[in-house]
């Protein structure tokens, strides 16, 4: 199959014209963030907010126009606005606008979703998604992951996905990959693995929600977001547009990093997401020669920081090379090494998740309205 190149988009592009303006959306640079991959096309359009509940025929008409091109197999296209500066000394503030999306609310058939989340990088969150999806599912119910981090998707490689691409029966609505029993959908399958994602705050905004909506997840007990690190634009999307059953914060024992967790954690909590609970990665090492056991990261942390929050603890996942191997292989080591101690850690875990959130599975929170002045 030939790949459809960024020159035909835009030109196929050209012929939309701005219904307002009297010209095409790419002379009037309305167009950007093209990302090309297998056939599949995304990109923004760029709106003023006061304009953007009135454009969506126009955000339509651009998918159906790249749509038509030879060997396009999907395309996504999402409208984002640049809010104006109230004063010289206010900077601008990028505004989501909402196309082609959804009402807020359930996703349909995904009976609770959960955000595994952490306030900074580099704490295992991915390893420790992955894995907690895949006790979920060894546990015997429907699981779906949802890869939130746009600028960073670490889930095609780690569930083994890697080089493959989702496809669309329709040309509009995306079929997860599926691997391990799990269903998912990653950034990471629409472009290249050493691709950087340059996108403002309102297209991962809109990407969140069309992976959301725009994906024929069938029926699934849960839903686990691999959330970005952090307290930004996708976990706030989140809390928005969807009602989370709850957040799980991952963290190490440290203190550096448990700061930037309690921070996580607040911002879930100012929310109305309630926090599951906190689990404790790189707890402890044992050397695999001598058995020796060594707290690189101190250890005790997260259980101390849980009790202080009246939060529950969940349970502490040791520094393994196991975990990293089989996780960095496509095969976590819940899949790969059932018997595995540090397998069965994850389940329990995951057991212990599930049995909150079914527990809190009625009535429904509505999602809420986060308005920033």
């Amino acid at each position: 199959m030939a790949a459809v190149t960024e020159r035909q988009i835009l030109d196929a592009l050209g012929h939309i014209a701005d219904p307002d303006k009297g010209a095409d959306i790419v002379s009037l640079g309305m167009v950007s963030g093209v990302v090309v991959r297998d056939g599949n096309v995304a990109f923004a359009i760029e709106v003023e907010p006061e304009r953007g509940p009135r454009l969506e025929p126009l955000r339509k008409a651009a998918e159906k126009a790249v749509e038509a091109l030879p060997d396009v197999l999907s395309v996504t296209a999402v409208l984002t606005a640049q809010a104006k500066p109230r004063s010289r000394s206010t900077p601008q503030q990028p505004t989501p606008v909402a196309g082609g999306r959804a009402e807020r609310g359930t996703v349909p058939g995904v009976r609770a979703i959960v955000a595994v989340a952490s306030g900074k990088g580099g704490v295992g969150k991915s390893t420790v998604a992955a894995n907690l999806a895949l006790g979920l599912r060894a546990n015997g119910l429907r699981v779906g992951v949802l890869d939130a981090d746009i600028y960073g998707p670490s889930m095609p490689r780690m569930l083994g996905l890697s080089g493959r691409r989702p496809e669309s029966r329709d040309g509009k609505i995306l079929t997860p990959l599926e691997n391990f029993g799990l269903r998912c959908m990653s950034m990471g399958f629409l472009v290249p693995e050493d691709t950087p994602m340059i996108w403002r705050g309102p297209m991962v905004t809109s990407a969140l929600q069309q992976m959301l909506r725009g994906v024929d997840w069938g029926e699934l007990d849960i839903m686990i977001v691999d959330m970005p690190p952090g307290t930004g634009d996708a976990q706030l999307t989140m809390a928005q547009q969807v009602p989370l059953a709850g957040a799980v914060i991952v963290s190490t024992p440290q203190d550096i990093a448990l700061l930037d967790a309690r921070k996580g954690l607040n911002m879930f909590t100012k929310v109305d997401v309630p926090v599951l609970g906190i689990v404790e990665n790189m707890s402890y090492f044992l050397c695999p020669h001598c058995g020796g056991r060594s707290e690189i990261f101190s250890h005790g942390g997260a259980r101390q920081e849980a009790e202080r929050l009246g939060t529950e603890f969940l349970g502490e996942v040791p520094l393994d090379i196991r975990i990293r191997e089989t996780s960095d292989g496509g095969t976590p080591i819940t899949v790969s090494e059932p018997d595995n101690p540090h397998a069965l850690v994850f389940r329990r875990i995951a057991a212990r998740i599930w049995e909150k959130v079914a527990g809190a599975d009625a009535p429904r929170r509505a999602p809420p309205r986060i308005v920033i002045e």
